[in-house]
């Protein structure tokens, strides 16, 4: 027995081994702050959020910038309204003969920048005929320029034939038109214009021009019994 007590003592046998320390691993929490914007700083899953959000804010200074520059320029200016006129009309036919109407109508636009400092491009203008609500003749008029304080005239020209289905009581408006020889037409112009401040141009908009006529009909150059045209304002509006 002693012999035995004496070897495990060389062995160097102090007790029981002592196991290693478990390794611990790291896991953020989902819900932490540990999140940063700064890509130099740190990385992190959010990086994304942060560019959107900083693109998204320099869009919205620059329209918070543009608006401001419309607002200053609008009080600079002070943009009048254009004045549209249907200065002269001439109709030499108006017939309806089984739904089919055959119409020639020749209307001559005037139109009034009263502005002094704002030019404008007439980029397109689409001029259609109506009767009693209904469509009967769709025309372009040329594109041009309009200087400040300028009046410039357009002649928008309806000759054709076209189907048109009118109710009773349209019917009955129509044919008491024939006998009075005024008819009442409705003559709309879709306008794609652009201004023009000094050396800045605004972008594209869309007003409406609405002309609500009663045009006398015209027989071998002269009018008939009812009188002559009588010129009209046209009301401006935006679409």
């Amino acid at each position: 027995m002693a012999d035995t007590r004496q070897a495990h003592l060389n062995g160097a046998y102090y007790g029981p081994s002592i196991p290693p320390p478990a390794k611990s691993s790291y896991r953020p929490g989902r819900g932490g702050g540990g999140c940063c914007c700064n890509p130099f700083s740190c990385c992190c899953s959010c990086i994304a959020n942060c560019i959107c959000t900083c693109v998204f804010q320099i869009i919205f200074t620059i329209l918070i910038i543009v608006g401001l520059a419309v607002l200053i320029i609008w009080l600079i200016f002070r943009p009048s309204t254009v004045k549209f006129y249907a200065a002269d009309a001439t109709l030499t036919q108006f017939t309806l003969d089984n739904s089919t109407l055959h119409y020639n109508l020749a209307l001559n636009l005037t139109i009034r920048n009263p502005n002094k400092r704002i030019g404008i491009y007439y980029d397109q203008i689409e001029a259609r005929a109506f009767y009693h609500g209904q469509r009967f003749s769709t025309v372009q008029l040329p594109n041009f320029y309009q200087g400040h304080k300028n009046t410039t005239s357009q002649i928008a020209e309806f000759k054709g034939q076209q189907i048109v289905l009118l109710g009773t009581k349209e019917m009955k408006d129509y044919n008491e038109e024939k006998i009075s020889g005024r008819y009442e037409i409705d003559v709309k112009l879709y306008l794609k214009i652009r201004l023009k401040f000094r050396f800045v141009k605004s972008w594209r908009v869309k007003p409406k021009i609405d002309c609500d006529l009663k045009i006398p009909l015209t027989s071998n150059g002269t009018a008939s019994a009812s009188g002559v045209y009588e010129p009209e304002r046209c009301d401006f509006d935006w679409r």
